[in-house]
């Protein structure tokens, strides 16, 4: 618990058996309150190891996506009571040991969004080893999506974030994609509705057992951010909000724990 927040970890999870121990065992238990791990229909051991590991598993029983598993993820987390939910990707790729100061951003007050970056601190391609065409994409996007925004983010596109329970409970991420795009509309949302946003380095692993998305995945995701940003610039301008924009949209379901 930080500063009187309880702090819940969600792991949106798919085929994630060879790297969720290694993940887990640098999780922070004594800043970590609780963590839940919700499993896309892995077709690996995932969700026995979870169980094993003593986490909250859910599993879907079929694949919904990226999106979907995180709605399921945070709606949990909300559930359980969280102030603070750190969203960590189990493929090992971002480093656990910084979800205490991640979700410090948040705890503290000064944030109601945290972002780990990969760009930040000279983290990018030349020491994170990012792929030439991702880390080529991430610039440009993210370049666009200032732009677009009126924003001066360093990254849009990482998958460590932390939220406060009030952002949880007030954007309608109901009405988000079930897909990769999720991350970006959300991000979008928080800005859109007043959000304060951080950013803190952190290091990325890049290695076979790592979840990405390949080439041609990696256009249409680009296409569906840059989609997203122009969404998100008539919201800014007050010439039409979008439904993933309106105050009265779906929101996801939360309650005691």
């Amino acid at each position: 618990m930080l500063s009187g927040s309880r702090v819940v970890t969600v792991l949106p999870a798919y085929n994630a058996e060879r790297t969720l121990e290694a993940t887990v065992r640098e999780l922070d238990r004594s800043v970590v309150d609780h963590v839940i791990l919700v499993d896309d229909c892995s077709r690996d051991g995932t969700v026995a190891l979870a169980r094993s590991l003593g986490l909250q598993t859910i599993v879907h029983e079929r694949n919904r996506g990226y999106g979907a598993n995180q709605k399921t993820c945070y709606a949990a987390a909300l559930r359980a009571g969280a102030d603070v939910v750190v969203m960590l990707h189990p493929d090992y790729q971002y480093s656990p040991r910084l979800v205490p100061a991640l979700a410090w951003m948040v705890a503290s007050g000064e944030y109601d969004v945290a972002l780990g970056s990969r760009i930040l601190g000279g983290r990018g391609r030349s020491r994170g080893r990012m792929p030439l065409y991702k880390y080529a994409g991430n610039r440009f996007l993210t370049f666009l999506q200032n732009l677009l925004g009126g924003t001066k983010l360093s990254e849009f596109h990482t998958g460590f974030r932390a939220w406060s329970r009030k952002v949880l409970e007030t954007l309608p991420l109901g009405e988000n994609s079930d897909g990769f795009v999720f991350d970006n509309e959300m991000l979008a949302q928080a800005l859109v509705f007043g959000f304060r946003v951080g950013e803190m380095s952190c290091p990325a692993r890049y290695f076979p057992e790592a979840s990405s998305i390949g080439f041609a995945r990696s256009v249409g995701y680009g296409l569906g951010v840059l989609g997203v940003s122009c969404l998100q610039a008539l919201a800014r301008a007050r010439l039409w909000r979008a439904r993933i924009f309106r105050p009265d949209g779906k929101r996801l379901a939360s309650g005691s724990p």
